[in-house]
């Protein structure tokens, strides 16, 4: 008797726990599938060292589940309580609970976008970290103007600037150093940072890419015959150390004595005025094949080339007409 009645209490127990079993796991696939609440895209930033309980917070706080229990419900019957890796992740519109997981599992992080575009100085590009979400500033100071690669980099919240600006400086060098195993005969400078000099002022001087191996050339061709660059970018860059300047030039600022004043100083400016792009250094490292020696707005957005000074003063004339016109 006493047998019968400790089989069937047995069995009662067995039954309600595989029923509560049961039970939990249907509870568990739910919360599992249940989407994200938010209408658009949410972002979790789970910090180093952070519980499950904090994170089960931040989820519900961004939407991601109703109740942060079931944020922590679903992460223990997982087993990942000690699996909730360090990062920012990006959950989409409706996502389940369970992608996030799997995303957190994989370290699956978002990554932060920064486009540099070509011609910015140093001053700007600060400019732009500053202003870049998830950023550590600590400890960023602005390198040597000019040493910085234009590209898009991609970086994880919490990673140092100073990082950052080191894979921009490593990413210039390497292009400068290729083209510069790869340049034509005869150019007149004979070190890198020249070409990195040369290529700022190219940069700086067009917009259009089919231009710059001729706008290289023209200043190739003056520098050879000691000839001064007279570029405007350049003057600007002395008066403004790199930033914007928000007046037309004017002939009083072509008579400025600074350093980078190319139409009063002779041969290069002592640094690069901005960060030239790719194509800037590859057009000074192998200019085209061209005799011109100046160029002029044309006012289509590119340039009008000429080889001597009475063909550039009947393009300068045209250009003044235009100009006149526009107004």
């Amino acid at each position: 008797m006493i047998n019968s009645r400790f089989f069937h209490t047995f069995i009662l127990v067995l039954g309600t726990l595989v029923i509560l079993a049961s039970v939990g796991a249907g509870i568990m696939r739910h919360l599992a599938r249940t989407p994200a609440l938010g209408p658009g895209a949410q972002y979790l930033y789970i910090e180093p060292g952070m519980g499950v309980k904090r994170v089960a917070w931040l989820a519900y706080e961004g939407g991601l589940v109703a109740a942060p229990w079931h944020f922590s419900l679903v992460v223990r019957l997982r087993g990942m309580e000690r699996g909730l890796l360090a990062g920012e992740y990006e959950i989409l519109p409706g996502q389940p609970l369970s992608a996030t997981l799997d995303q957190i599992k994989k370290h699956d992080v978002y990554l932060h976008r920064l486009a540099i575009p070509e011609g910015l100085s140093v001053s700007e590009v600060m400019l732009l970290l500053k202003g870049a979400d998830g950023l550590d500033l600590e400890g960023m100071v602005a390198p040597m103007e000019g040493s910085l690669l234009p590209d898009t980099y991609f970086y994880e919240r919490g990673d140092k600037a100073t990082e950052l600006i080191a894979r921009m400086a490593r990413a210039m060098n390497e292009v400068l150093l290729n083209a510069w195993e790869t340049r034509a005969d005869n150019l007149p400078f004979s070190s890198v940072e020249e070409a990195l000099v040369l290529a700022s002022i190219v940069e700086k001087e067009t917009a259009v890419a089919s231009e710059r191996p001729l706008v290289a050339a023209v200043f190739v061709n003056r520098l050879k015959k000691n000839m001064r660059l007279q570029s405007d970018p350049t003057v600007i860059y002395g008066i403004t150390a790199g930033m914007p300047l928000d007046r037309p030039i004017s002939r009083a600022d072509l008579r400025e004595e600074t350093a980078y004043n190319t139409y009063r100083v002779g041969g290069l400016p002592p640094t690069p005025i901005a960060n030239p792009g790719r194509d800037a250094i590859a057009a000074v490292m192998n200019p085209a094949d061209v005799p011109y020696l100046y160029f002029v707005a044309d006012g289509t957005g590119g340039h009008a080339f000429a080889s001597t000074l009475e063909d550039h003063n009947r393009n300068v004339v045209r250009w003044r007409k235009i100009e006149r016109e526009s107004r």
